[in-house]
Order: structure tokens, then sequence, then C-alpha cells
């Protein structure tokens, strides 16, 4: 069995031993979301899944890759931003506290090295030296990619099943250039979130919560920038990009529209494109498998780009692919104020 095999393997069995342990550990405790208006389970549901993903990948990649100066920031800041996942799943949290201990873990991962250097030219040979601005980006990119992912934590599976998608092909691209170090990572990664899928995905038996979810996003922004890929952070970028890309478009919607109504950008509403899926008919399964299958299709766009060395038409084509599936979807129908579907299918507070 290769390496990347085995990593995987060790991050998926971890999780899948530890999230019933968690589960029945979240009941004892009473660590519970309970039914209220925005959510659509009709009974209490256990929280702090994403402690078995984050202890998962943790195992994983400190058997397959030990420590050394090139991880110290993904742990470091993954720690920060699990814990204030922690602390908010266990007794929620007001949005400010919450981002700044966002804004703490990207500080932590930048500080440690975690850093976009260069970025190639997608019009032309070469690279772009981005000197002390890489700086900012760096940590608006970790930022960001931290609250798409917790935002798209909406549906039963969604979270863990996209960002399993995006982690195999930034695995699949660095593995292909031989780049062990970030596919190791990478494919650890996947293997935490698909181990987590048996017990999320509709009917869940557990949420993630915004432990596993800050979590998840965080670890694809650094994982796809840092160690050996920060060298064409271009292609890089664009692999969780393309990959998230329906989230990322559905977030900036969503950011408009509350600043549009005069609400604040993280107050949470029901109209995100899984709401819109759902008031279109779709079953739970069926709105999150559409997804998938949506990103599924970009993340391997990105990987061909990666590869072929794809011109910049490709950005064009696919950022017009995403826009028209997204506003195609928010334009076809309301979402209603009555709840359906499953009993126990998860809708959160995003």
């Amino acid at each position: 069995m290769s390496t990347y095999a085995q990593a995987f393997a060790e991050a998926l069995a971890v999780t899948l031993v530890l999230t019933p342990i968690v589960r029945a550990g979240a009941f004892r405790a009473g660590l519970v979301y309970m039914p209220n208006a925005r959510t659509v389970h009709r009974q209490p549901m256990p929280v702090l899944g994403g402690v078995a993903i984050f202890i998962g990948f943790m195992v994983a990649v400190l058997h397959r890759v030990g420590l050394g100066r090139d991880i110290l920031g993904l742990l470091a800041g993954s720690a920060v931003v699990f814990a204030v996942g922690v602390r908010d799943d266990i007794r929620e949290l007001r949005p400010l506290p919450k981002f700044v201990g966002q804004i703490m873990a990207a500080l932590v991962a930048v500080y440690l090295g975690v850093r976009i250097e260069f970025v190639t030219n997608p019009f032309g040979p070469g690279m772009i030296y981005l000197g002390w601005w890489g700086i900012p980006v760096t940590f608006f990119w970790i930022l960001a990619l931290t609250n798409v992912v917790n935002f798209l934590d909406g549906l039963d599976g969604l979270a863990a099943g996209v960002s399993s998608i995006a982690a195999f092909a930034i695995f699949s691209v660095a593995a292909s250039r031989g780049q062990a170090f970030a596919a190791t990572l990478a494919i650890a990664l996947a293997g935490s979130a698909v181990g987590f899928l048996p017990f999320n995905f509709n009917p869940a038996k557990i949420f993630m919560g915004d432990a596993g979810a800050m979590f998840l996003g965080f670890a694809i922004a650094v994982i796809s920038v840092g160690g050996a890929l920060k060298g064409a952070a271009t292609i890089a970028l664009a692999i969780p990009m393309f990959a998230l890309g329906v989230p990322i478009i559905d977030t900036a919607f969503a950011i408009a529209r509350r600043v549009h109504n005069g609400t604040p950008f993280y107050q949470a509403d029901r109209d995100h494109i899984h709401h819109r899926l759902l008031a279109r008919g779709f079953s739970h399964r069926g709105a999150v498998v559409l997804i998938y299958l949506v990103s599924g299709v970009l993340a391997s766009l990105a990987v061909l780009m990666a590869r072929v060395h794809a011109a910049a038409a490709l950005y064009l084509a696919v950022v017009v692919a995403i826009g028209a599936f997204v506003v195609g979807v928010r334009r076809s129908g309301r979402v209603h104020p009555r709840a359906t579907g499953n009993s126990r299918t998860q809708v959160h507070h995003r």
C-alpha cells in the first residue's frame, strides 16, 4: 500500500471509529442542536462531530508526515480555529468573537510561514512576485475559505462531501507533480472528511458543527498554498476555487443580499442555494448530490487545467458556468417558509 493510501486509510479509520464515540459523549453532555424555527430536524441532534474529523486528520498527518517547520503553520492555525469552533458549538459565540478567532488562526498560519509568494501569470510566461502583498492576500484567502465552508454546512453531508472533493483535487495535482508533502496532507484531509460522511449523510446522526466546518475550510486554504504548492499559487488556488465554486459564489450572493437588505452580512437566512434547490422540489439527498456533481465537474476541470496548462479562457468558462448554475437556481424559485423533508435533516443557521 502506498504512503498516500495509508494516510487516507488511517485518517478515515480514526474518524470512523471516533465519530460514534463523540456522538455518544455529546448526547451524555447535552451538546445537541435543539429543533427551532430555523431547522427542519425535529429531535435533538448531537454536535461536535468536527472533533472526530480534526483528530483523524491530525493522527494521520503526525504519523505519516511528522512535526516539522513546514507543517507548523497548518497545525497551529488549525488548532486555533478548531478551538474557536468547539467553543461555539458548546456555547454559541457572538459573530465578532468568532471572527476574531478566525483572524487569530489566519495570523498564526501566516506568521509561521504559510504565504503566497509567487503567482503564475495566467496570460503569459513567468511568475509574478507578490512581495509583502503576499501577506494580506494569504490572510484574506484563509479567512474566505474558512467561512465559505462554514456557510456551506447547511444540509446533511454537504460540507464534508464538497470538502473531500476539493481535497481529492488538490491531492491529484500535488501527487502528479511529485509534491509528496502537500499530497499527503490533502489525502489525509480527504480521508477524515470521507470517514465522517457515513454518520452525516442524510439522515444525519451527528453534525460536524463549526469545529468541523471551519477546520475543513481552514485546512483546504492552508494546504493549497503551503509547502511545495506555494511556488505555483495561481494553479494551487484555482483548484479549491473551482471545487468550492458553487459555495463561493453563493456566499458572495448571500453577503450582497444581506448588505442590500440592510441586515448584517453574518445574519442567518434560508436563501442559500441548497435552500433554493429544496424549494424547487429536490429531496435533501438530491440537492446534496447535485452540488456534489457540479463540484466534482469543476474540480475535474481544475485538475485538467493544472495538467495541460490551459489558457485563461478556461478560467472564464468555469466562472461563467458557476455563475449560470447559481443564478439559474436562485431565479427558479423562492424559499418556502415552512420546513419540509426528513425530520432529521440538517439545516443550520448560516
